[in-house]
């Protein structure tokens, strides 16, 4: 009978043949995980703003409706409740667009920032790693050709 091929001895040998030094993917996963956290950072605290800026709109509504529903004498007091409710409405929604339009505002700097630090970061580790291979390289070719 056929016995099979052992790949995975085959493999370790191989790559036990050609030494590989794994910090630069080591630094590339940590530079990434931190990356990744700081952006969820950001998310959050957008996530928490918006949530506040959601309740106060929410809680400015429904005072402002309360007023609304109470009982009136006059026919003509209900025009001008509906009236003053739509007015207070539209100004209370442009305060919170605005807020709105301000989170946003910062989220956008806040992940910019990051990304720029974080392209300086990968940059130095890409010059750091390639130097290190160049190095390698240079000494195992004239280590070769001494022979």
């Amino acid at each position: 009978m056929a016995t099979t091929t052992d790949y995975t001895k085959m493999m370790k040998d191989m790559m036990g043949a050609m030494p590989m030094d794994t910090t630069a993917f080591t630094d590339m996963f940590k530079t990434q995980a931190a990356l990744g956290e700081k952006m969820s950072k950001v998310a959050l605290e957008a996530a928490e703003k918006s949530t506040e800026v959601s309740t106060k709109w929410t809680k400015a509504t429904l005072a402002k409706a309360g007023e609304l529903s109470t009982a009136k004498e006059d026919p003509a007091d209900y025009t001008k409740a509906m009236t003053d409710f739509a007015s207070a409405s539209a100004e209370t929604a442009a305060e919170h667009v605005a807020a709105f339009a301000e989170i946003a505002k910062k989220v956008q700097m806040d992940t910019v920032e990051l990304l720029m630090a974080a392209g300086k970061d990968m940059q130095e580790e890409t010059t750091a790693a390639v130097k290190k291979a160049t190095d390698t390289a240079t000494k195992a070719t004239k280590a070769a050709t001494a022979k």
